[in-house]
């Protein structure tokens, strides 16, 4: 810091740093720019002065000098009942933080209509506000999101609901490959009447976890025919226990598309006096934190979310660059063994 005529402390000029440095004040913004046309050992003079001085560059004055905002948005078409109630969200903020935190780029969240994002959204992420965006929670009905990409870069955080032609950039998990891991569990614990509990229908995760649970039962021998919907909720996977339990009785194992609708099912089959997993064995889907709030811990298969939204911001940022990426990123998924199963 430095003072001013009235001996108050000031943040350091640009000004400041040049007279530090001993160079002029535009070989320091050409510094601060990364300009490749500054010798080495000016550089290094430059960058020494701007440490001991503690010298924040302007961020909004370089924005205009090169036409960025350094601003990326965060989309996720949830309502924020959704947003803030759902661990996973919490896992995927923190990674995309972390991977930014050595960019100069600041982080906007946008929370937007799940059927479709508003005129203002729309606005917002049109008007040269951000530089780019991470799309999270796609769903079918999101038809512009998937057209941004035609305006700043994007990637989306899980494979968006597309038709296989539309190429986008996303980080991922096999959800089917996770699924069909956390109902062979179930089986090779010699499980016989195992139901699953879906997601919703118009999101790609939930329809692939689906697969892979019908696909594991099938290869066993049993029927796919036992499943209710719910929609990632603690509400909607209680719902969906009721209604399964009325459909099969005898039921002894659920696969569940998520940890939160899994503990919704818990509590269902306890209050209806069926133990867990003596009478019914429960495998979730994430790992998030809701996998071990409740009275049982839920076996489930975990995927690395705080790590996939480390990537969700590299792959953006190498975008930014201008660097070729891989359109997908496909991260690993593995079995939990907690009291549930």
């Amino acid at each position: 810091m430095t003072l001013d005529l009235h001996g108050k402390r000031t943040a350091p000029t640009l000004e400041a740093v040049a007279a530090e440095a001993g160079v002029s004040r535009s070989t320091v913004s050409r510094v601060v720019n990364g300009s490749t046309q500054v010798r080495p050992d000016v550089v290094t003079a430059v960058t020494a002065a701007i440490d001991r001085l503690n010298y924040i560059p302007n961020r909004a004055a370089r924005s205009l000098a090169n036409s960025q905002t350094m601003a990326i948005a965060l989309v996720v078409p949830e309502d924020t009942t959704r947003f803030f109630g759902d661990p996973f969200f919490a896992q995927i903020v923190q990674g995309i933080t972390q991977g930014l935190e050595d960019s100069d780029y600041v982080l906007n969240l946008q929370l937007a209509s799940p059927s479709s994002p508003s005129a203002k959204t729309i606005r917002y992420l049109l008007g040269g506000n951000v530089d780019g965006a991470i799309v999270v929670s796609h769903h079918s009905g999101d038809d512009f999101f998937t057209t941004l990409d035609a305006t700043i870069p994007v990637v989306f955080g899980g494979r968006p609901y597309l038709p296989e032609q539309h190429i986008n950039n996303f980080v991922d998990v096999d959800n089917a490959a996770g699924a069909e891991m956390g109902a062979r569990y179930l089986i090779e614990k010699g499980r016989k009447r195992i139901a699953t509990i879906d997601g919703p229908a118009n999101m790609q995760a939930a329809l692939d976890r689906s697969k892979g649970w019908g696909r594991a039962v099938r290869a066993a021998g049993m029927a796919d025919d036992l499943r209710a919907q719910g929609d990632f909720t603690m509400a909607s996977g209680a719902s969906a226990m009721r209604s399964l339990l009325e459909m099969a009785p005898d039921l002894d194992a659920v696969f569940v598309a998520s940890d939160l609708m899994a503990s919704g099912a818990i509590s269902v089959l306890r209050e209806r006096g069926r133990s867990v997993p003596g009478d019914v064995a429960i495998v979730g889907f994430d790992d998030s934190s809701a996998a071990t709030s409740g009275e049982i811990g839920i076996t489930t298969v975990h995927q690395p979310s705080r790590q996939m939204g480390v990537e969700m911001a590299s792959m953006l940022l190498a975008l930014l660059r201008g660097e070729h990426v891989e359109r997908e990123r496909i991260m690993p998924t593995r079995m939990v063994i907690r009291d549930s199963a």
